[in-house]
């Protein structure tokens, strides 16, 4: 009887351990939002709905952001660099900033499914016929860029206005890499982690914490001024956009197995921007190997540069995008 009783009070307390993390993520993500609305509009897609923000005139050029990420890590920047010759569109890709996660996929507390880079793209392609993209190159960073080479492989099959005219992979993920992805994403990425330890850490990461991993992403560089405030990583760490997140880089590498057996089918323009002191997206593993099996891959390797280019190099990366327009005879 006392084994029953202290089991009983063990799980109470965890029950309002759990109760209280809950409320606390459920705080900051209000704050979150409130701090950082969406900056763009919103259109219907099936099953959802998808944010985007579009600018400028010319030529279309679109914009995936990377993991853990948002718009507003193009639009701090890169985005004002371009609209004065290109009609520049940026999304929140499914499941972070203020788009739907791809209709179909679990969504539970306890679900481990990803959003495909495939499907990623399909609903962004969907989203981009409805508000009138035509012939666009798609720019991709970090996990962003494996769903650009998803949006190119899917106009492989079908014949479509928002077909990529050509693509611009800045650090972005290509090919299969060795290993695993360590404990952080397979515990986060486990049934346990997306009904637990998510809601704990949405409660309780520090802003210290935030700072140093913005750090990291820069690292060998410094982040611009301003750019940890701008950027709005408390939207990624609402419990849904951390567990979409954590569930996309979890699940992605058979995927991209997948993908790259049809990589050698390419043969639109590809410009790829990448630094060789990229710890995140090593330039060896992803870069190297695509140009290897890709014929229409151009490579920018920018010595000593790490996962970031389009912030500590962003001439290089306009260049790269505008030899794509040209490539693309747009």
């Amino acid at each position: 009887m006392r084994f029953s009783n202290s089991v009983i009070v063990f799980g109470f307390m965890i029950a309002i351990a759990l109760m209280t993390f809950v409320s606390g993520s459920n705080y900051r993500t209000a704050q979150a939002e409130a701090i950082y609305p969406p900056l763009g509009k919103f259109v219907e897609v099936t099953g959802g709905r998808v944010h985007y923000l579009q600018e400028g005139s010319g030529p279309h050029v679109v914009l995936v952001h990377g993991a853990s990420g948002n718009m507003r890590d193009f639009t701090f920047d890169l985005l004002g660099r371009l609209t004065d010759r290109y009609t520049v569109t940026v999304f929140d890709r499914p499941g972070l900033g203020y788009t739907d996660r791809v209709p179909g996929v679990a969504k539970g507390a306890t679900a481990t499914e990803g959003d495909s880079p495939m499907d990623q793209a399909s609903m962004l392609r969907e989203a981009a016929t409805i508000i009138g993209i035509t012939n666009p190159v798609v720019v991709g960073h970090s996990l962003g860029g494996i769903v650009a080479y998803a949006w190119a492989l899917e106009g492989l099959h079908t014949e479509n206005l928002v077909n990529a005219k050509a693509v611009v992979s800045l650090a972005g993920v290509a090919m299969p890499w060795p290993g695993d992805l360590g404990w952080h994403y397979s515990h986060n990425g486990s049934a346990f982690g997306g009904a637990v330890t998510i809601p704990l850490m949405s409660a309780i990461v520090s802003r210290a914490y935030v700072r140093n991993q913005v750090g990291d992403i820069f690292a060998p560089h410094a982040p611009p001024s301003g750019y940890a405030e701008y950027v709005g990583v408390g939207l990624a760490l609402r419990p849904d956009s951390f567990r979409a997140n954590i569930r996309q880089i979890n699940t992605l590498r058979p995927h991209v197995v997948e993908m790259a057996k049809s990589y050698p089918e390419l043969f639109l323009p590809i410009e790829i921007v990448h630094g060789t002191a990229d710890e995140t997206v090593p330039i060896n593993i992803h870069t190297s190997e695509i140009a290897k099996i890709v014929s229409s891959a151009n490579v920018v390797a920018l010595d000593g540069v790490g996962h970031m280019p389009h912030h500590t190099h962003p001439e290089a990366v306009l260049q790269a995008i505008n030899r794509a327009i040209i490539r693309a005879g747009l």
